[in-house]
């Protein structure tokens, strides 16, 4: 009778098998020195770390070769994920739970193999970062369809946490569930989600009434207990769960694309395409906020977001968040900061960060 072979006998041939283990020896011991550098850095602080892992992904894009920039940096974004210390300082703390689309952006930006925590509510989020629990805050500022996120605007007015950076996110829903389409009386999702795909919905399935629930992810939890609901969550929250696909990309705008803000104790550095967020208030009085926006026409200034919020617990009063092109380190940023002081009740700088473009 032959000899049977065993399964990792017939992946491949002999002289390939023993290459790739001694390249895999060699990139686990290369990880492990990289681990210890990585701490070395971290003990610095400063924000020597920060500046070694941007380093070590705009590096790692040039030398992708033919696997590609975009799976290249992937891979290094989980050495740099894999290689930091557990520490408060290396903890990122996002609106929870997971599978959300605040838990994806995370991903997106620090790893998989990072120290994600999952919060309860925006507001968790920048306590955390405040109160150095964790290093770094994921949170969304904005949708392309329903606008500013009203939770992270109030919590920016009140905390002196910073934008460290940008994650454009484009963000596609899916129908998810246990039966069939057809069957679905009920649609459970966040509010924002639902407000999304209404139009999706009213043509599909004008039959199911809409319900809020506090979480995409929790959506899908409650879906997978009731074969006549469905959810409006990620793929990733259908997978977890075993839940079928019953229609995707279902959002109205095929563009939906949520911004989420990095938030730390401390803007990022200079990089050469940066945006600058400010938040201010004006005399409540005639001109006021026309001569407070004319300063950055003044300067040269390109903004690229404007927001007005009712200062809590003061009718009348707004606060105005806008965002510009260049850095708080500029000298044109400067001047403008300089210039639009002497005409605000109150300005804060909220961060300088790089540029991002969506992803997803």
């Amino acid at each position: 009778m032959a000899k049977k072979s065993r399964p990792d006998e017939e992946a491949a041939p002999p002289d390939v098998r023993r290459q790739v283990a001694e390249l895999d020896r060699q990139i686990a011991a290369a990880v492990g020195r990289r681990a210890e550098l990585t701490r070395q850095a971290a003990a610095d602080g400063g924000g020597v770390l920060e500046r070694l892992e941007a380093k070590s992904l705009q590096d790692a894009a040039k030398l992708a070769g033919g696997l590609g920039a975009e799976r290249i940096v992937a891979v290094f974004r989980e050495v740099n994920a894999a290689c930091r210390p557990s520490s408060p300082q290396c903890r990122i703390a996002y609106l929870g739970p997971e599978d959300t689309f605040s838990h994806i952006a995370a991903i997106h930006r620090f790893g998989a193999a990072a120290d994600l925590t999952p919060v309860a509510t925006i507001a968790a989020v920048f306590q955390e970062v405040e109160s150095g629990a964790a290093g770094y805050g994921v949170v969304p500022m904005e949708n392309s369809t329903d606008g500013r996120v009203s939770d992270t605007l109030e919590c920016f007015s009140r905390s002196p946490v910073r934008i460290c950076g940008e994650l454009p996110l484009r963000v596609h829903h899916c129908l998810l569930g246990t039966g069939k389409r057809a069957d679905v009386r009920r649609v459970f999702s966040k509010p924002q989600a639902l407000s999304q795909c209404r139009n999706w919905l009213a043509q599909h399935l004008p039959q199911a009434q809409g319900q809020p629930v506090a979480s995409t992810a929790e959506a899908a939890a409650m879906a997978a207990k009731d074969p006549a609901a469905a959810a409006i969550a990620s793929r990733q929250a259908g997978q977890r769960l075993g839940l079928r696909l019953l229609a995707e990309d279902i959002e109205d705008q095929k563009d939906n694309i949520t911004r989420f803000a990095i938030i730390a104790p401390r803007p990022a550095e200079k990089t050469g395409a940066d945006k600058t967020a400010l938040m201010f208030e004006t005399p409540h009085e005639p001109g006021a906020l026309a001569d407070a926006m004319a300063v950055f026409k003044r300067k040269g200034l390109n903004l690229t977001w404007i927001e007005s919020f009712p200062v809590p617990g003061s009718r009348g009063r707004y606060l105005f968040f806008v965002e510009l092109v260049g850095h708080q380190a500029e000298v044109r940023v400067r001047r403008a900061v300089e210039a639009l002081q002497k005409k605000a009740l109150m300005l804060e700088v909220l961060g300088s960060y790089a540029h991002a473009e969506p992803i997803g």
